[in-house]
């Protein structure tokens, strides 16, 4: 991506969307935020491959319909100002709702998010997952909705989805994607409880993701297969690896737990003991496919093929992939160590 002058500049377009997208006033200026982050997004995109070609397509289509329908929403609040155009405010609400959901992947809008994040480079599918969803997830934050129903079955339908989903996968690109949509109902269940925890949730979402992506990109993985084929002469990158799924999936004691913790600790605190159930139920199955990859590497009588080509590791990216992998092990049982000191 860095590579290429034009793409640096888009980047700092869409990044530059995105920040106005946050820092509007008003819904008009929001839009417009979002239009420019997705047309600046369209370029990065775009591999000069067929798969690329199609991703940024579906991924065009999609974000025109929600922008669209968030402009028909908006337009319908405006005009609430004049007595004989009036309309529900709780309708209009969960228009707009509905259309930042749909901007953002989040299920029973998610239909477009796996084939697209099957088409990108690992850069670009963390780019997905990540940097755009900022704005949706920002501007849904500041919509209070009355009916409780509707948002809690889309909390309950996108950790279902996203961990339902991942069960008969075979790429890492869509894996991730499942993965993006059950760690997004959990955000959304963050922001039903307190105004700041799903940024402190997805921050460390974020954490996690660059970490796995990161080692993917280097070793130019995108199906399970690769998993089992790679690593056999370094024992140590195969576990680095293994460790920052499971803490991805949210096992105790790797730090991906921590921000499900306090979720789940928010969620008894406000007696949404149902949500909080069905959640962390799903999140076991999601874990259980993280754990079906990472069984048979870490088995110790696990069969190796003799003829794998070695992989050469450039000693600044193994030093990076080790630091990552650390705080992403380690850092819960430090956390809680120096909590138990003071």
């Amino acid at each position: 991506m860095f590579n290429n002058s034009a793409k640096i500049m888009f980047f700092f377009i869409l990044m530059m969307g995105t920040l106005i997208t946050v820092s509007s006033n008003s819904w008009l200026s929001a839009w417009m935020g979002l239009e420019i982050n997705l047309l600046s997004f369209i370029p990065l995109m775009s591999d000069n491959n067929l798969m690329s070609t199609e991703a940024s397509l579906k991924y065009f289509l999609t974000q025109a319909i929600a922008s669209a329908v968030l402009l028909f929403a908006i337009i319908m609040m405006y005009l609430n100002n004049f007595p004989m155009l009036q309309s529900n405010s709780m309708y209009n609400d969960m228009i707009i709702y509905s259309s930042l959901l749909l901007k953002s992947g989040a299920a029973p809008f998610h239909f477009w998010f796996p084939n697209v994040m099957e088409g990108l480079s690992w850069m670009n599918a963390l780019v997905l997952m990540t940097w755009q969803k900022i704005a949706p997830i920002m501007l849904i934050s500041y919509i209070t909705i009355q009916q409780n129903i509707f948002i809690f079955s889309i909390i309950i339908l996108s950790t279902i989805i996203g961990s339902m989903g991942g069960l008969n996968q075979t790429s890492l690109r869509k894996l991730m994607a499942f993965s993006s949509i059950n760690h997004l109902g959990w955000m959304l269940a963050a922001m039903q409880v307190s105004e700041s925890m799903w940024m402190t949730y997805f921050c460390f979402y974020t954490f996690l993701s660059f970490s796995l992506t990161f080692i993917f990109n280097n070793f130019k993985m995108y199906h399970i297969n690769q998993l089992f084929n790679s690593f056999f002469n370094s024992k140590i990158l195969k576990f680095m690896l293994f460790l920052n799924l499971l803490s991805l999936g949210g096992l105790p004691p790797f730090i991906g737990f921590m921000p499900k913790w306090l979720v789940i600790q928010l969620l008894v605190l406000n007696n949404q003991y149902t949500l909080m159930t069905i959640m962390t139920v799903m999140t076991l199955i999601t874990l259980f496919f993280y754990l079906r990859l990472c069984f048979a590497a870490f088995m110790l009588n696990y069969n190796e093929n003799n003829w794998t080509n070695y992989m050469q590791v450039n000693k600044i990216s193994f030093k990076c992939m080790m630091i990552l992998s650390f705080i992403s092990t380690f850092s819960l049982i430090l956390v809680s160590i120096i909590y138990m000191t003071l």
